[in-house]
C-alpha cells in the first residue's frame, strides 16, 4: 500500500529528536558548505545539479515530471530520492542538526513537521520569498499561505498537497437503515442516525483507535476541532486544549462511544483495512486521499459508497477543514537555491504538473488553478456517479483559518490521545481530562493556556 498522506506514526519520536538535535547545534554556526541560508549564494536559476527528498508515491510523481522540466531547464540536473516515510523525518532532523550537512536541496515536508524544523533550526530552511514565492500568495487553498508563512514575512515552504476532511459512508447500509446520509446537518444528528444504523444493520457508526496504539488515534478529534475553526494551539501559540470547542468535540466522541457506536481500531492501518473490508463501520471520517484507498482495497463494493463533506459540529457551522497538507521547502544551506526554486515553482505552481500528479497518485493539489482541469469534475462510478473532485473542491474554496501546529505538536498529540483513551476506555469526563492535558502541556512547554 502506497501512502502519500501525512504520516504521524513517528511524530512523537520526532518531537524528542528535534529537541535533542537542536541542543547539539543550529544552522547559524555550522553548515556543510560553510555558509547559512541567509548568507549563502542562491546560485543560477537555469543551471545546476539538485537533489530532492520525498517518499513513495510523491517521489515517483516528481521523477515523472523531470523530462518535462528539462525541456524548460535543460541545464538543471534533478535527482529525486525516495527516502521513505517516516524515515525522511529523522533524516532531515539529522541533517539540520549537523548544520545542513548532507541535506538535499529540496525537502518534502508535512504540515505537522514544518514548524518544528523552522523553530528548532533557524535558517535550516531557505526563505522562498526573495526567490519569487510571494507572487503566488493567493494561488493556494485558503489558510495554507498563513501555514507556510505564519509571520507574513518569511516563506518557509510552498504548499503542495491539501487534504480536506471527508465523510465517506456506506450508502447501502444507510439505505437499509432508512437514513439519508446526505441530509445529516450536524454530528448530533449523525449520532442519532448511527443508533438506527447499528440497530438495523449491526454496523458501528465509525471506528477509533481507543487505546491510542498509534500516534494518529486523535485524527477524528482533530477534525472536529478544525470544523470549529480551532486546534491544539491558537495562532499565537497558546494552548487551546481545554477550549469549549475541544470539550464539545470530545463530548461528541464520548456520546458516540457510550451509545455503543464506536468500534475499536487498535492496531493501526491493518486494523482499519480489515474494518473497511468487513464493513464494520458505516462511516469513515477521512481526508481526500482516502477515497483512492477505498477504491483500491474494496473494488467489489463499487456503487455501495458515497462521499460528502462532514456534518457541522454545531448547526449552521463549517463543514470544510483542511486537515493535513504537505509542502516543498528548500534547504537553507543549499548552494543551488535558485535552481531548486525553479523546480519547486515548476512542480507546484504549474497546473499541468499538479494535474499529472493527481492522475498518477490521486494527490489533491493545494494549487486552486489546477482544479480547472476536467479530471476533477468527472463522475466516479465507484461512488455512484458522484463528482468526488468537486465535493472536495468546495471545501478548499471555503473560508478557513490557518492551523498552527507549533514545534510542540508532538507533546500535545500525546496528551490528547491519552485524554481520549481515558474517555473511551474509562468513561472519564471530557472537560476534566482536557483541562488536565492543557495544564500538563503548559508545564512541559512554558506556553500559556487560553483562558
Amino acid at each position: 500500500m502506497d501512502l502519500n498522506h501525512v504520516d504521524r506514526r513517528r511524530v512523537l519520536q520526532l518531537g524528542g529528536a528535534l529537541a535533542a538535535a537542536a541542543g547539539v547545534g543550529g544552522l547559524a554556526g555550522c553548515s556543510g558548505s560553510g555558509d547559512t541560508g541567509a548568507a549563502g549564494s542562491s546560485g543560477d536559476k537555469d543551471k545546476g545539479a539538485i537533489r530532492v527528498w520525498s517518499w513513495q508515491g510523491p517521489a515517483a510523481e516528481l521523477k515523472a515530471l523531470i523530462p518535462e522540466f528539462n525541456k524548460k531547464y535543460p541545464d538543471i540536473k534533478v535527482t529525486v530520492e525516495d527516502i521513505g516515510n517516516p524515515a525522511i523525518w529523522d533524516k532531515i532532523t539529522t541533517g539540520m542538526a549537523a548544520g545542513g550537512q548532507g541535506l538535499a536541496d529540496v525537502l518534502h515536508i508535512g504540515v505537522d513537521y514544518l514548524p518544528g524544523y523552522v523553530e528548532k533550526f533557524p535558517g535550516g530552511l531557505a526563505d522562498l520569498g526573495p526567490l519569487g514565492a510571494t507572487a503566488y500568495q493567493n494561488a493556494f487553498a485558503q489558510g495554507l499561505w498563513e501555514t507556510v508563512s505564519p509571520d507574513g514575512k518569511r516563506v518557509n515552504a510552498l504548499p503542495w498537497e491539501a487534504n480536506s476532511a471527508g465523510f465517506y459512508y456506506r450508502a447501502d447500509l444507510f439505505e437499509k437503515a432508512g437514513v439519508d446520509g446526505a441530509a445529516l446537518q450536524t454530528w448530533d444528528e449523525t449520532i442519532e442516525a448511527g443508533k438506527q444504523i447499528k440497530a438495523r444493520t449491526g454496523a458501528h457508526l465509525l471506528g477509533i483507535d481507543k487505546p491510542a496504539s498509534q500516534a494518529d488515534a486523535a485524527n477524528f478529534f482533530q477534525m472536529l476541532l478544525q470544523l470549529q475553526g480551532t486546534f491544539y494551539f491558537n495562532l499565537d501559540g497558546r494552548i487551546a486544549l481545554a477550549s469549549p470547542e475541544a470539550v464539545k468535540a470530545m463530548t461528541l466522541i464520548k456520546t458516540m462511544n457510550d451509545a455503543g457506536l464506536v468500534s475499536d481500531l487498535a492496531g493501526g492501518w491493518n486494523t482499519l483495512m480489515s474494518s473497511l473490508k468487513q464493513g464494520t463501520a458505516a462511516v469513515l471520517p477521512m481526508p481526500t486521499w482516502f477515497g483512492g484507498v477505498v477504491e483500491e482495497q474494496v473494488p467489489e463494493q463499487a456503487g455501495k459508497w458515497k462521499v460528502r463533506l462532514p456534518p457541522a459540529v454545531r448547526r449552521g457551522g463549517a463543514t470544510a477543514a483542511t486537515v493535513n497538507s504537505t509542502h516543498l521547502a528548500i534547504a537553507g544551506t543549499s548552494k543551488h537555491q535558485a535552481a531548486a526554486w525553479s523546480f519547486v515553482e515548476f512542480v507546484l505552481t504549474r497546473p499541468a504538473s499538479q494535474v499529472a500528479i493527481y492522475k498518477g497518485k490521486g494527490i489533491a493539489p493545494a494549487l486552486m488553478k489546477a482544479y480547472d482541469d476536467a479530471v476533477f469534475h468527472e463522475p466516479s462510478p465507484f461512488f455512484g456517479g458522484q463528482k468526488r473532485g468537486e465535493i472536495f473542491l468546495e471545501a478548499l474554496k471555503a473560508p478557513q483559518p490557518a492551523v498552527n501546529f507549533t514545534a510542540d505538536y508532538a507533546r500535545a498529540l500525546k496528551l490528547v490521545t491519552d485524554a481520549q483513551s481515558k474517555v473511551l476506555l474509562k468513561g472519564a469526563d471530557p472537560a476534566k481530562v482536557l483541562k488536565e492535558a492543557a495544564e500538563q502541556l503548559a508545564t512541559q512547554t512554558g506556553r500559556k493556556v487560553v483562558r
